[in-house]
């Protein structure tokens, strides 16, 4: 069967811009029995408080692959509220194939948290989920992504910042 397209990428934010987040990556194509369509990946924050904006989740396969999930996007030079990377986007789900993985969460600015893996797709057997996104200075690491219901591997949580902040969590199987 014919692939799912793959979504499109979010928008970066204008570097000099004030709170300006990036834009969230569109969702993958479905698809019969073909590998559907991977989350598009999230747009970079602009310089001064904005976020990274999130992956686009996995399309859905009946009889194939789900999609991937979309990277989430990266923070940038912030404030301590903000600068957060991104989430991962989640993977897709299929009835009788593989689910699709789950994106790995955006790395945060110098402070701010990472973003958190995204989950994966349910299915047969499960997708894998996104690790979590570091953080830099001051912020902790995203979570890590749980893994489809059938079991696998979850995602590895984020490294906390130099100076202070925790690792993320570890997802769930």
């Amino acid at each position: 069967g014919m692939a799912g397209g793959g979504g499109g990428v979010g928008g970066n934010a204008g570097s000099l811009t004030l709170n300006a987040s990036g834009g969230a990556g569109g969702s993958g194509g479905s698809s019969l029995s073909g590998k559907a369509g991977a989350g598009g990946a999230g747009g970079s924050a602009g310089l001064f408080y904005g976020s990274g904006g999130a992956g686009g989740n996995g399309g859905y396969s009946l009889n194939g692959t789900g999609g991937d999930g979309g990277t989430g996007g990266a923070g940038q030079i912030t404030g301590l509220r903000s600068g957060f990377g991104g989430a991962g986007g989640a993977g897709g789900a299929s009835d009788t194939g593989a689910g699709g993985n789950g994106g790995a969460g955006g790395k945060a600015g110098l402070y701010g948290n990472g973003g958190d893996g995204g989950a994966g797709g349910d299915g047969a057997t499960s997708g894998k989920g996104g690790a979590g996104g570091n953080a830099v200075v001051i912020g902790n690491g995203g979570n890590g992504g749980n893994a489809g219901k059938a079991g696998g591997t979850a995602g590895a949580g984020g490294a906390g910042g130099l100076v202070l902040g925790r690792d993320g969590q570890h997802g769930l199987t």
